[in-house]
């Protein structure tokens, strides 16, 4: 297997873009990524397109994404995980360079969430499980999944609502500095606390938004940087990939998500790392209670202490690991398939030291991790990078 680093990276501005088609929003990303490389799309052989596609008017857009954004003759490959999307369309970029397949690959991930009303993106979500014995039956859409781990972590590990709270305060803080962010403001625990209830103990501003967005990143090997005379490739030293039942019932407990432990595992020893090397990392906040479980799956702190963790500002810039600079999910916002390459769009631009003031982690091992999660827990993806 060869050595595969990523040399240009692109991102929409994600919110709500009735602006533009599917189309045009995964251009912004592919355009930015390009200019980012000093390419064109002549030096891309290979394009994979991520798109969840469960909300938007194109169920099929891999073929009109890359016919207009000129790489008709480059593929195209479809790929589908959930809100780990975008990491599964590394991923595949990722083997077919590092196996020799091509030299050069983009991958992109799109989400126009937008195009249909609530109630119905909801009902989507709720399908992401088990449907027959899930949603069919019980209703349950994503709110109340993870206010079952919320309950839960509650219950056996005295999580409270504040430290909940602080997540999303935490997050706002570094999004209201991030120009491509949905929501560009800063809140207090009271606002959060206050915010109307979606599913006890959840609140508004405990749960992410429905977002459009899109993001991209081209990836090479080690001699087609050194053709292309690239000065600043950001190595993808390890990618660990899992899976969990999609039966909820039949998982081991609730204050936990097994793919990303196993995920984890498996990067950490490919990359040759232990937790405490990680100085910046994305994680998967789609719920507030979703980044304190990560905080533990991940290794950054012991179970059970994930609360504690924010609490004491452990994942800010200038604690152990300074987590989710972009505005996490819950802050620069959730398209399904941008979800994961905007995570890595952040982290590149934090190994490269390209991040505004106020939210540029400072380095000396430049290492970092991005953690995806899709469905609520049945998809799990932990990349390390290293510049």
């Amino acid at each position: 297997m060869r050595k595969v680093g990523i040399i240009g990276v692109g991102q929409s501005v994600f919110g709500v873009r009735n602006d533009v088609t599917i189309q045009e929003l995964a251009w912004e990303a592919v355009k930015e990524a390009l200019d980012d490389a000093g390419l064109t799309q002549r030096d891309i052989e290979i394009s994979i397109v991520g798109s969840a596609g469960t909300r938007t008017y194109e169920l099929y857009p891999a073929v009109p994404i890359n016919e207009y954004s000129g790489l008709s003759e480059k593929g195209p490959i479809r790929v589908e995980a959930a809100c780990a999307t975008g990491s599964a369309a590394l991923a595949v970029a990722y083997n077919m360079v590092a196996s020799g397949f091509v030299d050069v690959a983009l991958a992109i991930g799109v989400e126009k969430m937008n195009e249909v009303d609530t109630a119905t993106s909801l009902a989507v979500g709720g399908r992401g499980g088990n449907y027959l014995w899930e949603y069919h039956f019980y209703g349950t859409t994503f709110p109340a999944y993870y206010a079952l781990y919320a309950t839960a972590h509650m219950a056996k590990f005295g999580t409270t609502e504040e430290q909940l709270a602080l997540v999303r305060v935490k997050n706002q803080k570094y999004a209201a500095r991030n120009p491509k962010a949905q929501f560009q403001f800063e809140v207090t625990v009271e606002d959060v606390l206050k915010s109307r209830p979606v599913a006890w103990p959840l609140k508004l501003y405990d749960c992410s938004a429905i977002t459009d967005g899109a993001a991209a990143a081209i990836v090479a090997s080690e001699d087609a940087i050194r053709k292309l005379r690239i000065d600043t490739p950001v190595w993808i030293e390890a990618i660990g990939y899992a899976s969990d039942t999609s039966n909820i019932t039949r998982r081991e407990d609730y204050v936990s998500l097994r793919a990303t432990r196993l995920a984890a595992q498996m990067a950490y020893r490919k990359a040759g790392i232990e937790p405490r090397d990680v100085e910046v990392a994305e994680v998967h906040d789609c719920f507030t209670i979703a980044e304190i479980m990560a905080y533990e799956d991940l290794g950054f702190t012991e179970k059970g202490e994930g609360g504690k963790f924010i609490e004491e500002g452990q994942s800010e810039i200038g604690g152990k690991v300074a987590v989710n600079l972009s505005g996490g999910l819950l802050g620069k916002g959730h398209p399904l398939g941008a979800t994961g390459l905007a995570m890595i769009y952040e982290l590149v631009k934090q190994l490269r030291e390209e991040r505004e003031r106020g939210r540029q982690a400072p380095l000396k091992r430049y290492i970092a991790l991005a953690h995806n999660i899709g469905g609520t827990g049945h998809y799990g993806y932990v990349t390390i990078l290293r510049r």
